[in-house]
């Protein structure tokens, strides 16, 4: 016997409707003509973006203000994104590559003629060999000048070594605290 499938109805969300209506409504308040509903309406959507835009600027401050302690409580990808800032804030051009497929790199750093490829490692215990074969990996793959991996622990001695033989830049939890802490 076969099973009837369920049709999955794309649902219209009724809170931005709703808030929608309401500054139309607001507007037909203020000025009783279709002028005063869109003029509610428009200043709905400028007051969201804006509300948007100061959230997003508030995460950016706190990841701003993060220290040592806060990076060792980050997920992964709130430990890029605070990096992107820390590098931002240093003067370096910052774009992210996408969270998986990303070849082995997780910033693309730009100054100037330099494109640098950065793995960002936020570990617990310390960061392998591994780290430093993906960051080689990526170097062609996004015609990096250099290869940098960043961590808020350690490198092994074959993470090391392999990364000094490849011209690998390691950044580790000293230094990294030295970033932070001289980040102008």
């Amino acid at each position: 016997m076969r099973k009837k499938r369920r049709r999955n109805k794309k649902r219209i969300p009724i809170f931005p409707l709703l808030f929608i209506a309401l500054a139309g409504y607001a507007g037909w308040s203020v000025h009783p003509t279709f002028e005063g509903i869109g003029y509610g309406i428009a200043c709905y959507f400028v007051l969201y973006i804006m509300l948007k835009l100061w959230l997003k600027s508030r995460k950016t401050a706190k990841l701003r203000k993060s220290g040592i302690r806060e990076v060792d409580q980050m997920s992964g990808e709130d430990f890029e994104r605070f990096l992107g800032e820390l590098f931002k804030r240093r003067g370096f051009k910052v774009s992210y590559t996408a969270t998986s497929g990303d070849y082995g790199a997780d910033l693309i750093l730009k100054d100037g003629q330099d494109v640098i490829a950065v793995q960002a490692k936020r570990y617990s215990s310390s960061v392998g060999v591994k780290a430093v074969q993906e960051i080689i990996g990526a170097v062609k793959m996004y015609n990096a000048t250099e290869a940098w991996v960043v961590t808020n622990s350690h490198f092994t001695r074959q993470a090391e070594k392999l990364a000094d033989i490849n011209d690998v830049y390691l950044i580790d939890r000293e230094e990294l605290i030295q970033l932070i802490l001289n980040k102008k």
